[in-house]
């Protein structure tokens, strides 16, 4: 069956990842054990997932004209994503994150948005074309909120299919903005922010999706980690087991996870295949240090 096209709007970074032993307290100085630079930002990992998974992919965004830029443009590009609509900026660096990861894999990031901040609604209009010639259209949350909500509006308009991983997460989004989206994917920390409703238990998590269904979302899955995730939507409630995986970096976990549904979706797999596919992908994410370095080929997943 042939692909339906995907558009990811969203950031590009450079991450610097640097190996810690614990998660650092406030006030406290620990020595790192090693520093690593890798293509990321969580547009750009999902962008490069969805086409490594065998996706047909285009990705919207900025940079600068800076080294850094260059390098994730073409780090894109082997991996088959159109990166046309990706404008690069004079006089802007290109996006910047800090990631902290500890000896259990878990992950602290600083990002800055440097060039990220500056993709606006005339980007968005500069790339009509692309908006028109996607079925689906993947979001997150590393761009002006303004930008965010506006090509959610446009796509909504032209019946596109929505999903928003609402990383990172604000303390509201419009209810308006809301009923546009036919798949929220947060985690469970994103999904106490976004609902006000600890998402400590299975019975908190699906009462904090209903309160977003009840907004009008029309689907939430619930990123559960090792747990593998919960789907949400008014006619049931599934859960679906993660796989088991030694976990040595969490970075791009969810990326991967939302690249691995976008283009699953957009080979007309049902949502349960989907997930399914999803949490195994990650699963294997989690393996391997970085972002999208740690990004699997849809060869390895089905090998695996």
């Amino acid at each position: 069956m042939k692909s339906s096209n995907i558009l990811v709007i969203g950031s590009l970074n450079m991450d610097w990842i640097i190996k810690v032993p614990r998660t650092p307290l406030a006030g406290e100085t620990l020595t790192g054990e090693f520093s690593l630079a890798v293509p990321g930002g969580k547009g750009a990992n999902q962008a490069f997932a969805a086409s490594n998974l065998g996706g047909h992919v285009y990705m919207l965004g900025a940079v600068g004209t800076d080294e850094d830029g260059q390098t994730l443009i073409q780090t894109l590009k082997k991996a088959h994503v159109h990166t046309d609509a990706i404008a690069q900026l004079e006089n802007n660096k290109t996006g910047l994150a800090l990631i902290y990861v500890n000896s259990e894999g878990d992950n602290t990031i600083v990002v800055l948005p440097n060039a990220n901040a500056k993709v606006d609604h005339a980007a968005i209009d500069a790339h009509m074309d692309l908006m028109h010639h996607s079925d689906i259209v993947l979001l997150q949350m590393e761009i002006p909120e303004e930008t965010l909500y506006y090509a959610i509006d446009l796509a909504h308009s032209l019946g596109k299919t929505i999903i928003l991983n609402p990383a990172p997460a604000p303390d509201t989004i419009p209810d308006h903005i809301l009923s546009k989206i036919d798949y929220l994917t947060p985690n469970e920390t994103e999904l106490t922010t976004l609902s006000g409703i600890q998402a400590d238990t299975f019975e908190n998590i699906e009462k904090a999706c209903q309160s977003l269904i009840a907004k009008g979302v029309k689907n939430v899955i619930t990123t559960l980690g090792p747990r593998g995730a919960l789907l949400v939507n008014q006619e049931r409630t599934a859960h679906f087991k993660g796989f088991p995986a030694h976990a040595i970096d969490t970075t791009a976990a969810g990326d991967s996870f939302n690249g691995a549904i976008a283009t699953y979706l957009s080979q007309g797999k049902t949502i349960d295949e989907a997930i399914t596919f999803g949490n195994k992908v990650a699963s294997i994410t989690v393996t391997r240090v970085g972002a999208q370095s740690s990004i699997p080929s849809l060869e390895e997943v089905l090998n695996h």
